[in-house]
């Protein structure tokens, strides 16, 4: 299937701008290891361009055409947007497919999430509008009190390139409804579905300047944006080493950062439970996108009394999981987004396996795929709690297997980690499930299942997993200011200071 790759420049000030230094990156199939196009590559001169562009999209008619407009404004322009994804989700998909290497199917159901966040966020811009100017009760009654909802002005969205167009839709799309103008840096290893982005907004009218799209390197491109003094916040989904460089930069401006970084998170399954379901979840929670998940359960707790039997079923529906083209009918597992991921994933099974682990299934290249960045799911067990397999973040389609034999030893094992962004528990015992999600130390559990996401529901983390949250309302809110208007009422004089027309 030939798919034609859009040739894009910079979306700065609702144009298409080429790059000061005119560089470009190659876009690589990691199907095929074959370059299908090119991308452009941003550097500090074209932030300073789209930050420029970016804070006159603030200010002009008086912030009427945007920050200041109602939020019923803002959201004619996101379900505009929505709409239009909806009317090219066929085309988004395969371009997502071919860059990412993320199966069609997979890719497909993320452009359904795209569109639902534009459609949600528009609901709650619309809502802002009756959120205004609320009251705050005082215990004096010679003063009133109300609050106002103002954008917190510009900001710099850095999304990865797991879910390219995804992720970057639960920053930008709050991001617009709460009044801000944004520059968004998609990773440079997917851009092409954020840079159609920039089209949408075109054809949907979208005022210039409201939202900038600057694929580049991090270091040229993210490093400036999260430094750059007119920059009022920043927005980073990426790895926990990257985040910390980020918010090192934005600490230079004291600018508030949001950060969703990685995870090592755990799925605890008991022993009543129905095995080939939580099998299939288990799959799921960890292989899902190739297994480039930064909330991945990729380390499975089962109770001891069934691991055997557990594990046994485990390896055999993975080795029943189709590996294939993403663009192929059917495909559950395509290729790892580069060659330098590749490489690493191959790194995490051979040192694994050369510090005493068993790789049980896969690890390797498919043997009927001689081209592409495809690793067979691996399942690796008898590896110990000091090992790099069990503490590290692998981001690839791996997963590590220990048992247990009690409710706390379970527990105990699950917060073992650095991280803290998701886990997931799966038992018959409901009860159970709600001690054992309010003793896990991370920002979300889910129950009998794992990887369901909703944009009406938080998403964040703690520990080296990041703060702050996205989707839901508390995504709106980390892009608005709140300012106090307090008012005194009383015809009294305040009578603090004697008046100097009294007499002493």
């Amino acid at each position: 299937m030939s798919i034609p790759i859009p040739s894009r420049q910079l979306f700065i000030d609702g144009e298409w701008i080429e790059p000061v230094k005119k560089n470009r990156i190659p876009v690589i199939n990691p199907a095929t290891e074959h370059v299908i196009g090119d991308i452009p590559a941003a550097t500090a001169e074209d932030v300073d361009v789209a930050v420029e562009a970016a804070r006159k999209a603030l200010k002009r008619n008086g912030g009427k055409d945007w920050s200041s407009a109602s939020g019923a404004h803002r959201a004619k322009y996101l379900r505009a947007i929505a709409s239009k994804i909806v009317e090219k989700k066929s085309e988004l998909a395969k371009l997502e497919a071919i860059d990412c290497g993320k199966p069609l199917e997979e890719a497909a159901w993320d452009m359904d999430d795209v569109a639902g966040c534009f459609e949600y966020n528009a609901d709650l811009a619309e809502a802002l509008d009756k959120k205004q100017n609320a009251s705050v009760s005082l215990p004096m009654d010679t003063f009133k009190c109300h609050l106002i909802r103002e954008p917190i002005g510009v900001v710099g969205l850095i999304s990865p390139w797991n879910y390219p167009l995804l992720m970057a839709t639960w920053k930008v799309a709050p991001a617009l409804a709460a009044g801000c103008a944004a520059i968004l840096k998609p990773s440079e290893m997917a851009s092409l579905t954020c840079l159609e982005l920039g089209e949408i907004c075109k054809e949907v009218g979208l005022p210039p300047g409201v939202l900038n799209i600057l694929p580049g390197l991090g270091p040229e491109a993210g490093a400036s944006l999260a430094s750059h003094p007119d920059v009022d916040k920043i927005a980073f989904t990426g790895s926990s080493v990257t985040g910390t460089k980020v918010m090192t930069a934005a600490a230079q401006n004291l600018k508030p950062v949001t950060l969703e970084l990685g995870g090592k998170s755990p799925i605890v399954v008991f022993n009543d439970v129905d095995i080939d379901k939580a099998v299939e979840w288990t799959l799921f929670g960890c292989f899902w996108t190739n297994g480039q998940i930064c909330s991945a359960t990729s380390r499975l707790l089962v109770h001891e009394s069934i691991a055997d039997e557990f594990v046994d079923k485990l390896v055999k529906w993975t080795k029943n999981i189709k590996i294939s083209d993403p663009l192929e009918e059917g495909c559950r597992l395509g290729p790892i987004v580069s060659a330098g991921q590749y490489e690493k994933v191959l790194k995490f099974v051979s040192t694994a396996k050369s510090e005493g682990a068993t790789v049980l299934c896969g690890g390797e290249r498919p043997p009927h795929l001689n081209k592409g960045y495809y690793i067979e799911p691996a399942i690796i067990t008898n590896f110990t709690r000091s090992m790099q397999i069990w503490k590290e973040e692998v981001f690839g389609p791996v997963l590590c297997v220990m048992s247990f034999a009690t409710e706390e030893e379970a527990i105990e094992l699950g917060n073992d980690t650095h991280y803290g962004l998701a886990a997931a528990v799966i038992s018959d015992d409901l009860e159970r499930c709600d001690r054992v999600a309010k003793a896990l130390d991370v920002g979300c559990v889910w129950v009998n299942c794992s990887q369901p996401c909703f944009c009406q529901a938080p998403w964040g983390g703690k520990k080296r997993s990041g703060f702050g949250r996205e989707l839901g309302e508390w995504g709106l809110e980390n892009y608005q200011s709140v300012k106090q208007v307090t008012r005194y009422i009383s015809d009294e004089a305040w009578g603090w200071y004697k008046s100097p027309s009294q007499k002493q």
